[in-house]
């Protein structure tokens, strides 16, 4: 496979690449580049995190990128997830494996680390630090979002630790991208900032890596929550803003898809989600359509009664977007179709966790656990 077919899967799970240079030059000098992405576990998979992450895992996978999976169980105790208790996040972070292997994901071929790892490596530390001393309070306290915290005075002090510490990972896990959500951006920015710093790379002993000796950005998008979002707004940052503010949050059940939901609960769900006729932007069911259903189906069938038009079928996004602000396609025919596929790529985990003793076990834990935020 040459460059720029490389080029073009990675770039094809992005929202956002900084930069498309500088993600050329690194597959051009870097046979298999080192990407990551952390989660802190925590609760049951959604549909961002059991379908979507193992669909965009693929393709990079694809691309001879070496994938670094961080299960980020001291991130999560620090944000006091599952009650801070750090068993209970841990069994969250095996039950996460669970279920990309079960999406599909060939788990030989991606590194999982465990953030508990770096706690006893003074290495590690001395890079928090490094980072700590090179950029502000009000940097730290702004980048907060990456933790779904807000400024706030009477937040615990180990939250400020949050930032330099993700930031840390980037260089401590010799990262040449990171490939996170939009929603964490801003500290992979400030990894790029801090790496441009004089000396900065070779202190934190990440020369040699990178393009240009700083991490390239690959930012895929954040799915929508079934409440989607109303369209009028002006500027693209407010969009962008808007967007990650309506996210899909397992914190909000009825706004979520989980991967242990039954067709029924899919149906049910989906029946009730934003999709007002004609309206793109700020749709959840189109979103599903484009970054889920045309990732893993090379066509969609849409089944209608033949008064209504009859059967459809569509091979790309392009053309069903057209369709549908023309008001060629009734959004409860989408709705239906969205529903049976986002099912047939459900199902497979959902029975995992059916046939499997000892993982419906660790599920069943999982799903017991109080989820805090």
């Amino acid at each position: 496979m040459d460059v720029e077919e490389r080029f073009r899967l990675i770039k094809g799970v992005a929202e956002e690449v900084v930069t498309d240079e500088e993600l050329r030059q690194l597959l051009e000098t870097k046979a298999e580049p080192v990407a990551y992405d952390g989660f802190e576990p925590s609760g049951l998979a959604h549909l961002p995190v059991g379908i979507y992450r193992p669909l965009l895992l693929k393709d990079l996978l694809k691309a001879r990128v070496r994938f670094k999976l961080l299960l980020a169980d001291s991130f999560a105790w620090i944000n006091n997830k599952l009650g801070g208790d750090i068993e209970k996040i841990r069994d969250a972070g095996r039950y996460f494996i669970e279920v990309w292997r079960a999406a599909g994901v060939d788990m030989r071929r991606v590194e999982v680390v465990w953030h508990k790892e770096f706690f006893s490596d003074e290495d590690y530390w001395r890079k928090v630090i490094l980072i700590a001393k090179n950029h502000t309070l009000r940097r730290t306290l702004r980048s907060l979002a990456i933790a779904g915290r807000e400024e706030d005075a009477s937040n615990p002090a180990a939250f400020v630790f949050y930032p330099s510490m993700q930031c840390a990972d980037i260089f401590h896990l010799h990262a040449d991208i990171c490939q996170l959500g939009m929603d964490q951006r801003k500290v992979n920015m400030l990894a790029r900032e801090i790496a441009d710093k004089k000396g900065m790379v070779k202190l934190l002993g990440y020369e040699g890596c990178g393009a240009n000796g700083k991490p390239v950005v690959v930012s895929h998008h954040m799915l929508l929550g079934l409440q989607g979002f109303a369209s009028k707004v002006e500027s693209s940052r407010q969009k962008v803003s808007t967007a990650l503010e309506a996210k899909m949050s397992k914190s909000m059940p009825e706004s979520a898809i989980f991967v242990h939901d039954s067709k029924q609960e899919i149906k049910r769900k989906i029946s009730k989600a934003y999709c007002p006729m004609k309206e793109v932007e700020g749709n959840p069911i189109l979103d599903y359509t484009k970054e889920i259903i045309f990732r893993a189906f090379t066509e969609f069938t849409i089944e209608r009664p033949a008064k209504y038009g009859g059967d459809v079928t569509y091979y790309s996004y392009a053309e069903l977007e057209k369709d549908y602000r023309e008001e060629k396609l009734h959004p409860q025919d989408l709705k239906n179709a969205v529903a049976e596929y986002l099912d047939r790529l459900i199902a497979p985990v959902r029975e995992h966790f059916e046939k499997n003793r000892e993982v419906r076990e660790l599920y069943e834990r999982v799903k017991s656990y109080k989820v805090t935020r």
